[in-house]
């Protein structure tokens, strides 16, 4: 079975792109272009030059001996969040912008829910002198207010999203509304696997530089460039997609996502998009998402800005059907738990979105000699409040 995009732009089942005839030119643009410009020579050079001497790649593949020794398990972080931005978002912000440069684009739009990918996004947007614009929900803006000022700080225009749950789901609703009405020379850097093709698979490609280096790295260090398990958080899913991108075929790889429980999957403050999700079109694509019986989105619910999202990328929604990830979920208070749990015992405060993926330590069984590999997808610098709220340390 093959888990990549085919030539239509589906996964299986899922992907395609539902899109209004105004931005039918922008998206085909794009999809007549990507490849021929990202596998140029000349973009690779760049891109990886910017990814060492910018972003501080690669990153660090850190051996936790005080965490491995509770669970028994020898567990490895990738430490997307030492990046420059403090979190794997930039990965893809780089790849962007090189693109919409070549396109010949002067203006970019994205949106942002935990204001990761808004401040990657400002940042490349700053170092290539390019007009930016981030929509963010109200909600999201008053819980990540130092991304919000970071942002700002780079010369981005923060637009509230004041529409639905003021969310995630929200400001990406007002960057399509934008584009459309823009459509000529903006580019919309969308942050995750979601959104028409060839969106999903562009950032995948741009975020799988980190299982590239992980293999490389765990071949120096286990003798093997395949781990027993790699454990990422999904919301959208593009940190996981990048962890699992270069195991897809390694079926010897377990590939576990551990999306955001909320309150409790059933208690109807969820965002667990595979648990309660069924098939629907949002942001441009066909995939899992939550609706009600008569195709109204349902609003999501996370502790995690990040994971607040209703739906799921395409090709998540391709690897749940064919059984090759394991989907599982994570409620705040574990989340919230393993993060001061991991902070005390290795000295690493991590993103409230990264934390959930280490509640799978607590919730799988893993053989001592197991070799398993959390993707660290963000730090903590901008969930403080959250986690002084939280109060339990």
């Amino acid at each position: 079975m093959s888990y990549q995009v085919d030539e239509r732009g589906y996964y299986g089942e899922f992907g395609g792109a539902f899109i209004p005839e105004m931005l039918y030119p922008n998206v085909e643009e794009l999809r007549r272009n990507y490849l021929d410009i990202i596998n140029s020579d000349d973009f690779q050079a760049e891109f990886h030059h910017l990814l060492r001497d910018y972003v501080g790649r690669p990153s660090p593949l850190y051996f936790c001996e005080r965490l491995s020794e509770k669970y028994q398990a020898r567990i490895y972080l990738k430490r997307e969040d030492l990046n420059h931005t403090g979190a794997h978002k930039v990965n893809n912000t780089i790849g962007q912008i090189l693109l919409a440069r070549k396109l010949g684009k002067q203006k970019i739009i994205a949106e942002t829910g935990a204001g990761q990918h808004g401040v990657a996004t400002a940042t490349v947007c700053a170092l290539m002198g390019m007009e930016c614009k981030v929509f963010m929900g109200e909600v999201d803006i008053e819980r990540q207010k130092p991304n919000v000022e970071r942002m700002k700080i780079l010369g981005a225009e923060v637009i509230p999203a004041s529409s639905g749950s003021r969310t995630l789901k929200d400001a990406t609703n007002e960057a399509m509304r934008y584009w459309i009405n823009h459509p000529t020379d903006t580019h919309y850097i969308i942050g995750s696997v979601v959104g028409p093709h060839p969106y999903p698979d562009m950032v995948a490609r741009f975020q799988s530089v980190i299982s590239e280096e992980m293999k490389l790295q765990l071949k120096e260090k286990t003798g093997s460039p395949n781990p027993d398990a790699v454990l990422a958080c999904v919301g959208g899913g593009s940190n996981a997609i990048g962890s699992f991108y270069h195991y897809l075929d390694e079926l010897d790889v377990r590939l576990i996502a551990v999306e955001a429980g909320g309150m409790g999957v059933n208690s109807g403050k969820s965002a667990a998009t595979t648990q309660l999700g069924g098939m629907g079109i949002l942001h441009g694509s066909k995939t899992l998402l939550m609706q009600t019986e008569d195709g109204q989105v349902t609003e999501p619910y996370s502790i995690s800005a990040g994971l607040d999202y209703p739906g799921i990328g395409p090709q998540h929604a391709h690897l749940k059907s064919s059984g090759r990830v394991e989907y599982i979920d994570a409620t705040d208070e574990e989340a919230m738990t393993a993060g001061i749990e991991l902070s005390k015992l290795e000295g690493i405060i991590p993103a409230i979105e990264s934390a959930h993926a280490l509640v799978a330590l607590s919730k799988l069984k893993f053989a001592k000699e197991d070799v398993v590999v959390v993707n660290m997808s963000g730090r903590g610098d901008k969930d403080l409040e959250t986690y002084i709220k939280w109060g339990k340390y």
